[in-house]
């Protein structure tokens, strides 16, 4: 049986770069479609279930931001944001609101692409590697379900967030150096991404709690749990 063409939505209202990057995507083997504006994309990602969202910040009606908390709220999906600018305030916001990785305009088409392979390999490795589910405490993560409870109750996680949830409680308490996760779970060879990292462990405590992820300054990150389970 033929394999299922995987499909990329393209956001971005410049069509000049939009049909660049929808033509390298295209070769590369990918079904793609195009949104130029905030509620186009949010209907196009309910229509299309795409495999992966290239999303511009900047876009009319309302911005990449908001873009991409709707469609996360809908069904999780892995987000490369495309932004005008290293701006940390920009890529911080982004990564918090369910991004998964981004690029500063002007980018190579190239990298773009090989973003978008390496977000795909990295889901499609996490679902090869499904495992028995993890439960420490009132903290259930389902590997094979890719879905996590609190207390009984089910919490919506992206797609990194649910990778770097699934890495830390593999390994309750050990310490995990910032870039050992930028290479396992990203799959990035360099530690200037640890922004990246701190921002993915800034949402997974804001929606499974505070205390959850211990931060060793200087080093990296631990899932804390005590003789019964997780740290309330």
């Amino acid at each position: 049986m033929r394999e299922r063409e995987r499909r990329v939505l393209v956001v971005e209202d410049e069509p000049t770069i939009a049909e660049s990057v929808a033509a390298r995507l295209r070769a590369e083997g990918f079904a793609v479609d195009i949104a130029r504006d905030g509620p186009g994309a949010v209907a196009a990602a309910g229509a299309t279930r795409p495999d992966v969202v290239v999303l511009d910040v900047m876009l009319p009606g309302f911005d990449g931001l908001e873009v991409c908390r709707r469609i996360q709220a809908e069904r999780p999906v892995p987000v490369l944001m495309l932004t005008a600018r290293d701006d940390e305030t920009d890529v911080l916001v982004g990564l918090g609101v369910g991004a998964d990785d981004y690029l500063t305009k002007p980018f190579s088409i190239r990298e773009l692409a090989a973003r978008v392979h390496a977000l795909l390999r990295r889901v499609e490795r996490a679902r090869a590697d499904s495992a028995a589910p993890i439960v420490l405490g009132e903290l259930e993560v389902n590997p094979a379900e890719r879905r996590v409870r609190l207390a009984g109750a089910e919490v919506h996680l992206t797609p990194t967030e649910f990778d770097l949830l699934v890495h830390l409680a593999n390994r309750p308490r050990a310490v995990q150096p910032r870039e050992r996760l930028l290479a396992e779970i990203w799959g990035w060879g360099e530690a200037a991404g640890t922004r990246t990292v701190d921002s993915h462990v800034k949402a997974l405590r804001r929606k499974l709690g505070a205390d959850l992820i211990r931060t060793v300054h200087g080093v990296g990150y631990a899932l804390e749990v005590n003789d019964t389970g997780v740290t309330s």
